[in-house]
């Protein structure tokens, strides 16, 4: 008799449980199904000013965070971590260091030159890598003549890892879907000008291949960067990826990041594939928002890039060409997509006088 009672008591509490959880279930499915059925007739009205927040909970769209208005309207501020001394030159001091991004801890490598320091500080670049794959990728590895040029000459050269690479935590998310690497790259800007040994309105960007979209981004994101530098870049008015493609063999889909794939899968459920006209895109494309960015910029393309086409920089100058952006492409007709040889130190050279002369 015991064994029956402990046997309707356990069919009873069993009952108990899972209806719950089955009306929650169905509840859960209905709220699904109406979201993401409401989601196909976004209406995407700009919020009075007194209304516009950047806390997620309070996001105005689905995907609202890769939008430039939310981009412009959130904050970034960060402090290098500790300084680890990893190198010495006569000429700079290499440092092991990080700064934080939506609260990760995101590495990189911090260059300070030696000698008598400006009376406000040194000027200073963040700068950013293109594609490597995250799982490969080494803080002190890559872009050494780079930084080494730009150090030697007088700037502090901030090379950060973004979020998810090496050591550095968080999910690599990309670059042209995603705004993570934009406020990786503006916390590290933030982190740089509230350092002691550095100018706060002489700090620049600069970026590669991908990074160019980032830096790019950046560059319409925060309006008053004074100087942008971006060697083969791609991906600005997003049209120009269906045109122009790129071709790069080390790319690595992201199956290791199920969170990044079911991302873009769901952007595209909700959005479809990219279309210049809709009004969510737009949003997206920071060639729409040029208007008040107070900036230069400067482009070096090899024309023999079998990497990203140099029509992308060309396409982007057309555009520019109707603003009051200082902007100036440089191409060389050898070099590859990391400008190599003698091109190498043209673009050097003239990089660093752009620096010299914006920052």
């Amino acid at each position: 008799m015991f064994e029956d009672l402990r046997s309707k008591k356990l069919r009873k509490i069993s009952i108990l449980v899972m209806v719950p959880a089955v009306v929650f279930l169905f509840i859960g499915s209905f709220i699904y199904s109406g979201y993401k059925g409401s989601m196909g007739k976004v209406v995407l009205n700009t919020p009075p000013e007194s209304s516009k927040s950047t806390s997620a909970d309070s996001m105005e769209f689905p995907f609202y965070e890769l939008t430039v208005p939310y981009l412009r309207e959130r904050t970034y501020e960060s402090r290098l971590g500790d300084l680890e001394e990893y190198s010495s030159t006569t000429e700079y001091k290499s440092y092991l260091t990080s700064f934080t991004s939506d609260s990760f801890k995101v590495n990189g490598l911090l260059t300070v030159p030696e000698g008598d320091m400006p009376e406000r500080g040194w000027p200073a670049v963040v700068f950013v890598h293109g594609y490597i794959p995250p799982s490969t990728y080494i803080t002190t590895e890559k872009y050494i003549a780079y930084v080494d040029y730009l150090a030697r000459n007088g700037f502090v050269v901030f090379k950060i890892d973004l979020r998810g690479h090496g050591d550095s935590e968080g999910d690599p998310s990309g670059a042209y879907y995603s705004s993570d690497y934009i406020i990786d790259t503006l916390s590290a800007y933030s982190a740089l000008q509230s350092s002691d040994f550095v100018n706060p309105e002489k700090v620049g960007l600069w970026g590669h291949s991908m990074a160019g979209n980032i830096v790019f981004r950046s560059f319409v994101v925060k309006k008053d960067i004074p100087a942008v530098v971006i060697w083969a870049g791609a991906v600005y008015t997003y049209s120009d990826i269906a045109e122009f493609h790129i071709n790069d063999n080390s790319y690595r889909p992201p199956s290791d990041f199920p969170n990044r794939v079911r991302s873009r899968e769901l952007l595209r459920e909700i959005y479809g594939e990219f279309d210049p006209e809709n009004d969510f895109w737009k949003q997206i494309v920071p060639t729409n928002y040029l208007d008040g960015v107070t900036g230069a910029i400067e482009i070096h393309h090899a024309k023999d890039d079998d990497v990203v086409n140099i029509g992308y920089s060309r396409n982007v100058m057309e555009v520019l060409d109707n603003t009051s952006i200082p902007h100036e492409l440089f191409e060389y007709t050898f070099g590859g997509h990391n400008i190599t040889g003698s091109s190498f130190n043209k673009a050097m050279e003239r990089t660093v006088e752009f620096y010299n002369e914006r920052l």
